[in-house]
């Protein structure tokens, strides 16, 4: 039976011009790579993130679409996008997960692993 697989990276990028450190908030710019390694044809439809803070102050962040788009990717393909997010602390996570959907209308969940945010100041 074929089977749906969207595999995620982060790569991330501290933002000193949106940032106002030492107090914060501390912005970090994102971009996120999608690969369909599954071997049958899948949209992304919707977004789920979780972005937490060094006291464990969690955000959601919902929603359809990443970046006004919902890519459709065949076996092999991949999509790349950049977004950004703020924090209030120098040290915080995010980790999320993407709802999909294969051509037969076939819900799935590609999860995007936890990846830390840091300001290079926090680092001693």
């Amino acid at each position: 039976m074929a089977k749906p697989q969207f595999t995620c990276e982060v790569r991330v990028q501290y933002l000193p011009d949106q940032s106002q450190p030492p107090e914060g908030p501390f912005a970090f710019a994102y971009t996120v790579s999608i690969r369909n390694t599954g071997d049958i044809t899948a949209q992304l439809v919707a977004r789920h993130w979780v972005v937490t803070n060094a006291q464990g102050d969690r955000e959601d962040v919902r929603g359809l679409a990443v970046v006004g788009r919902q890519p459709l990717l065949k076996p092999g393909e991949h999509f790349e996008y950049s977004s950004w997010t703020r924090i209030d602390t120098p040290v915080g996570q995010m980790e999320g997960t993407f709802f999909c959907m294969t051509e037969e209308a076939h819900p799935f969940e590609a999860a995007v692993p936890a990846f830390a945010l840091v300001y290079p100041g926090a680092l001693h």
